[in-house]
Parts: C-alpha cells; sequence; structure tokens
C-alpha cells in the first residue's frame, strides 16, 4: 500500500512538470519518512548523498559535455557533411546517405540528441529540400540521425546508466560502437529502400571528382581524429573514460582554436553549459539513489526479483517484455527519466535472469532512442520541425520508417547479444 502511494505521488510530482531529480527524491525521501521514520531517513540520507555523487566515474560527465560544446561551438557540423556528401556524390540518395553518415559522427561527438537534430536541421536537411528532396523524408531523417548521440561513444546517457548500475563505464561506451554502427547502417538501407519504392522522394546527386573529394578531408580530420582518441584510448586501456574525456575537451578546444571560434564569449557558454547539465544529471542520481534505498528498504527490488525469477517463462521472453514497457515509457518520458526510475527496480531482475547488465543498458538506450521520434514526446521531432519550420505530424511521419529500422536492430541484438559483448570483452585493462 505505501509502495503504491509513493509511486503515485511521484507520477504526480512528475505531471505538474517537478524536475524529475526533484521528483525522484521527494518521493522517496516522503517513503523512507512513512516506512522507517526520521531515524532511518536522515541516517540513509545522509551517507547517501555523499557516497550517490562523489564516485570518481562521474567526473567524466561534465568532461564529456564540455568536450560537445567546444564542438557544437567550434562549427565543424558543416565540414562533415562537406565531407559526407563529396563521397556519396554520383548516388541516387547520396545527399541522405551523407546525412547520416556525418550526423552519426557528428550527433556521438556533440553528446546531445538533442543537439545533433536541431544541427542537421539547420545544415543539410535544408541543402537536402533545396537539392529536391522530400521535405518529410529530409526531416524524419534529421530527426532520426541526432538519436545516435545517445549510442556511439561518448554518450552522456551510457555513462549515466553505467553510474546508475554500478557497472564499468568504459565497458558500457564500448559497448555501443557496433549497435550504434548497425543502427546507422540500418538508417541508411532505410532510406535506400524508400528511394527504391518512391524514387521521387530523392534525386541523384552529381558525381564529384577524386580531388574535390580529397580536399574535403583535411578539414574533417580534427574531429575524426578526436573521435579516434577519445574511443580508442579507453578500448586500449591507455586511459580510463575521465582521462579520455579531458584528452578529448582539450582536443576540441584545440580545434576551437584553429578554427579561430573559441572567443571568451564561446568558453563561457561552453563551461556553463556544462555546468547546468552536469548539476541536473548528479540531481537525478541523487534522487535515484535516495529512491532506491526506498525501494530496497520496502524489500520491493528483492521480492520483484524473485517472482520474476520464478516465471515459466524463458529469460529472452521475460526480457521481450521488459523491453516493450520500456519502449512505451519512452514515448511520453526523458531518458533519463526511465533510467532512474527503473533500474533501480530493474536491474536486480536483470541479475536474476542471467543478463549481461552491460547488454541490456545497450538495448534500453536503444529503446530510448525510438522514444526520441516517437509521438506525443518525440523531443527531436520537435526540435526539427521548430528549426525547420515544418509540421510536427509531417516530421513524425517522415522518421516513423527510420523508428522501425532501430527496432529491428533491438531484434537482432536480442537474438545476437554477443555481437554488441564482442568489443567490451576484448577490451584492455577493463
Amino acid at each position: 500500500m505505501l509502495v503504491t502511494a509513493i509511486v503515485i505521488l511521484l507520477f504526480a510530482l512528475l505531471l505538474i512538470r517537478v524536475p524529475v531529480g526533484f521528483a525522484i527524491g521527494i518521493a522517496g525521501v516522503a517513503g523512507l519518512l512513512a516506512h522507517g521514520g526520521t531515524d532511518l531517513l536522515l541516517g540513509l540520507v545522509s551517507a547517501s548523498s555523499h557516497t550517490a555523487v562523489s564516485a570518481y566515474t562521474l567526473s567524466a560527465i561534465p568532461l564529456f559535455i564540455l568536450m560537445a560544446q567546444f564542438v557544437l561551438k567550434s562549427g565543424v557540423a558543416a565540414d562533415l557533411f562537406a565531407a559526407a556528401r563529396a563521397w556519396t556524390e554520383g548516388v541516387r540518395g547520396g545527399l541522405g546517405v551523407a546525412t547520416a553518415g556525418a550526423g552519426a559522427l557528428f550527433a556521438a561527438i556533440s553528446g546531445s540528441s538533442t543537439a545533433a537534430a536541431a544541427t542537421l536541421a539547420t545544415t543539410s536537411t535544408r541543402e537536402m529540400t533545396a537539392a529536391g528532396y522530400d521535405r518529410r523524408l529530409s526531416n524524419g531523417l534529421a530527426a532520426v540521425v541526432g538519436t545516435l548521440a545517445a549510442m556511439i561513444p561518448p554518450s552522456i546517457i551510457l555513462v549515466f546508466y553505467a553510474v546508475l548500475a554500478e557497472e564499468s563505464v568504459g565497458q558500457i561506451l564500448v559497448a555501443g560502437v557496433v549497435p550504434g554502427i548497425a543502427v546507422t547502417l540500418a538508417i541508411i538501407v532505410t532510406l535506400q529502400i524508400q528511394i527504391r519504392i518512391r524514387p521521387g522522394l530523392a534525386p541523384r546527386d552529381r558525381a564529384g571528382t577524386w580531388p574535390e573529394k580529397f580536399r574535403t578531408l583535411a578539414p574533417a580530420s580534427p574531429v575524426l581524429l578526436l573521435f579516434a582518441l577519445v574511443t580508442g584510448t579507453i578500448y586500449t586501456g591507455l586511459a580510463t573514460p575521465t582521462e579520455a574525456a579531458a584528452f578529448g575537451g582539450l582536443g576540441a578546444l584545440a580545434i576551437m582554436a584553429a578554427r579561430r571560434t573559441a572567443s571568451l564569449r564561446a568558453l563561457y557558454d561552453s563551461a556553463r553549459e556544462a555546468v547546468d547539465s552536469t548539476v541536473m544529471i548528479l540531481m537525478i542520481i541523487l534522487g535515484a539513489h535516495i529512491f532506491g534505498y526506498f525501494l530496497a528498504a520496502t524489500q520491493v527490488t528483492p521480492a520483484i526479483a524473485a517472482w520474476v525469477g520464478g516465471l515459466p517463462m524463458p529469460p529472452m521472453a521475460v526480457f521481450a517484455v521488459i523491453a516493450l514497457i520500456y519502449l512505451v515509457l519512452g514515448f511520453f518520458m526523458d531518458q533519463m527519466a526511465i533510467l532512474a526510475l527503473t533500474v533501480p527496480v530493474v536491474l536486480p531482475v536483470v541479475h536474476e535472469l542471467g543478463l549481461d547488465p552491460i547488454w541490456f543498458g545497450v538495448m534500453v538506450v536503444l529503446l530510448a532512442e525510438i522514444g526520441l521520434v516517437s509521438p506525443p514526446l518525440g523531443l527531436n521531432v520537435f526540435v526539427v520541425a521548430r528549426a525547420s519550420r515544418q509540421r510536427v505530424e509531417e516530421v513524425f511521419w517522415g522518421a516513423a520508417p527510420f523508428a522501425a529500422a532501430i527496432l529491428a536492430v533491438v531484434v537482432l541484438f536480442s537474438v545476437f547479444p554477443e555481437a554488441v559483448m564482442w568489443l567490451p570483452n576484448t577490451m584492455v585493462g577493463d
């Protein structure tokens, strides 16, 4: 009865738009107070408040966000898009393929799905429309490609999951590489299938010369090297994720300096955004810890894990039910809110079923990507619609085939989980 009342309180707070971290924390505090009184509340909260936000792995979050802000302020997105466009010219829908390829890399480096979607909507989408591409297709593509920031390292949401689940940050980041590439390829294949069925959606771009192609590589190479530096040092064990994030921040600052965009205003705005985002994330983590203590104190999580473990169903069938729940939640809630609310409850079930928590985290984030382009919330869709001045429903329809492609990737990696775990299992020093 108490747990039900606290869950109702939590969703009531979320409905009246109380910030996620505060809503979860308030519900957890109320539950602990009602369950064990002041002594239990003060004892747990005083200990957890410091433990929750002082972990060394958390220092990677502000550094990755700062790196992302430097990249966004550098204006490198235009160079990435120009390079990808030059190498895909001569192919029907080549501009769309370039958007998917360059957008995936830019989304990964930027670390923000919405920022990547907004940038693509003001660069590649406008060029696609001017070149004769269908507006619905080009806007839907931009919205979906932006979601890859959640999967390809360095991904803030994957780091967030690792902290909540107390798993290796390095392993979860590296585990996102293969699914990120798979989703990018799925988006490109879906684009080509649509163009084959309806050739009028996209024109055949002119073929560029080889000198033109190679000339575009030099401006785009710094961000390619930055991605290789961050991901490569984590994979090889040369640096921890925090150290790699610090190297990445310095590299991104060097790119800003080389492009002469490192003004005092740009540096201040980048630092301010990193601080604001980090404080929000730390508040969510603190609230999740307090709420997790309440669930543990009331024996909810062990009871759920034991009940699920006793079901006459194979583990993957149970996972399919959990995945469906995450998919539905993604239609209505933010990614971090979903993880903060569910990981403390679901993770014991994952362990009980014998599923790998690293693989599970990747799958959950893949499902969250679909939520970013699905009604009614679909944050990326609203961002693209506003930036391109298109109707929201048109962007939703344009994104729908690509969202189905991401769902197909989820099914693929559910059947072949070893494909996700191959890279993290071969890591050095982790």
